[in-house]
């Protein structure tokens, strides 16, 4: 079963990162051709501590040849502040280093 999971900057000046986070999931239902194979299933929600680590962590799906949907905030110069990605559980062991979003 496939889980959509979402990595956020937790640092963020404007708004609070379950609302960023919320954003992202939102662009992936409108956007991502693969939204119908999440079926409003799983959702984990985890957590970066700076813009630099959240473009570190976009780089590692990145080298996996992960497609993700990315958010980016208007009132912070259209800045990416989260991202998310549909993994079956096995593809998803890398992200065992993350927390989860508090």
């Amino acid at each position: 079963m496939k889980k959509l999971y979402v990595i956020v900057n937790k640092d963020i000046p404007c708004s609070l990162p379950a609302v960023q986070a919320g954003h992202v999931v939102a662009e992936f239902c409108l956007k991502n051709i693969n939204a119908k194979e999440w079926n409003n299933s799983y959702l984990i929600y985890l957590e970066v501590h700076n813009e630099s680590q959240l473009k570190y962590w976009r780089f590692k799906f990145h080298k996996r040849n992960i497609d993700i949907t990315s958010f980016r905030e208007p009132d912070i110069n259209n800045t990416v502040t989260a991202f998310c990605a549909l993994l079956d559980e096995n593809e998803a062991g890398f992200l065992s280093k993350l927390n989860l979003l508090t």
